[in-house]
């Protein structure tokens, strides 16, 4: 079941919308080709406006239409009607289209763009890119729904990526991502094994699951999220294995607990490793490197520099291809970086994300030695 909202967008001669009466004109051209699509339409109720009028209208099983007309030539129609999941549409995309060369025909109408419907549910099927533009999903149930502490937690399943882990509303993860993980840890670029781990986050389970593939000495998983990785164990197994049941095995932990105090327990003891995973938040969208997000991520960059290696390196996932401003404000904070940091840069398409999405590999740009 779901609410359907349909819209239609139109642009008309301004003169024609400049006046009451033209808008009146303009409207009841308008209505009379709806009351063709959309049984038992009624005017409800109209408004005088800035800029234009609204009028609503209501029909069939308690169909609205909201028609707002501006007096610079635009005209928005807004479909909206309830339907149950079997029940056949009111208005679909193939007959807004119909109505929407109706109404090209009718009204002499300039340009003209119909909208697929926007199904409205009480489980998300729309989710952003990394430039919010909005994604429809082929979401058919939500497996798994829980507010932690820190998030809202949700497992969906999806009919082309399987299920898929969403955090507060962004999709994070799904069953045909491997690409994703695989491209955050180089794989077939580094070498792993005999070496030393940390994973910062990472409570889905699947770097942390590929990682041991690759015979390392020691992984230590730190993330904070209990719900996040009670969720993953039961309903994502097959991205990460059996690493969450057990959490502990010869050559990995999970602790968890905030990410900060492992690392300045290692920071206070002198342990050095060889590779630190920044699998936390993404990389912030806005105008500047300020806030609560940009703090947390510099302090997570700085702190981890003190406990790599000399010729170790801090793996992160960065933001999508289309948010190039992030990416620049990034870089800009780790030429800030002491000691310096060099850096590469990889590029993949996240079957889930819908996009491209960038990924950094860090390094000290010289070693003890002065290579560099």
């Amino acid at each position: 079941m779901s609410v359907q909202t349909l819209l239609l967008d139109f642009s008309i001669d301004p003169a024609r919308l400049g006046d009451e009466i033209g808008q009146k004109t303009v409207f009841g051209q308008l209505e009379t080709v709806l009351k063709e699509y959309i049984p038992n339409l009624i005017l409800a109720t109209e408004l005088k406006l800035e800029g234009g009028s609204l009028k609503l209208l209501t029909g069939k099983k308690g169909s609205t239409v909201s028609v707002r007309l501006f007096d610079r030539g635009l005209v928005t129609v807004n479909i909206e009607y309830y339907k149950e999941e079997n029940e056949e549409p009111l208005i679909n995309l193939k007959s807004a289209r119909v109505l929407e060369n109706q109404l090209k025909k009718y009204i002499n109408i300039i340009k003209s763009q119909a909208y697929a419907p926007l199904k409205r549910c009480l489980f998300g099927r729309y989710y952003p890119t990394s430039d919010d533009r909005l994604l429809e999903y082929d979401i058919d149930a939500v497996i798994f729904d829980e507010q932690s502490p820190f998030q809202r937690v949700q497992i969906v399943h999806s009919k082309t990526l399987g299920n898929m882990l969403v955090l507060d509303e962004l999709q994070n993860i799904s069953e045909a991502d491997l690409i994703y993980t695989e491209t955050l840890m180089q794989r077939g670029k580094e070498s792993y094994e005999g070496k030393e781990i940390v994973i910062l986050g990472g409570g889905d389970g699947a770097l942390l699951y590929e990682l041991l593939k690759e015979k390392p000495k020691y992984v230590w998983m730190l993330e904070i999220d209990e719900v996040v990785m009670t969720a993953c164990n039961k309903y994502l197994r097959s991205i990460c294995g059996d690493v969450l049941e057990t959490r502990k095995g010869p050559n990995y932990e999970v602790i968890v607990e905030d990410c900060m105090l492992t690392v300045n327990k290692f920071i206070a003891d002198g342990k050095k490793v060889d590779y630190i995973f920044g699998d936390l938040t993404d990389i912030p969208i806005s105008e500047s490197a300020c806030g609560e997000l940009w703090e947390f991520m510099i302090t997570i960059l700085n702190s981890s520099f003190k406990i790599l290696k000399p010729n170790g390196k801090f793996m992160t996932h960065g933001n999508g291809a289309t948010s190039p401003e992030s990416l620049e404000l990034y870089e800009q904070e780790l030429a800030k970086l002491k000691p310096p940091v060099k850096y590469t840069k990889s590029k993949a398409f996240v079957p889930s994300f819908l996009e491209d999405w960038y990924f950094y590999h860090i390094s000290f740009a010289t070693t003890d030695n002065g290579d560099a």
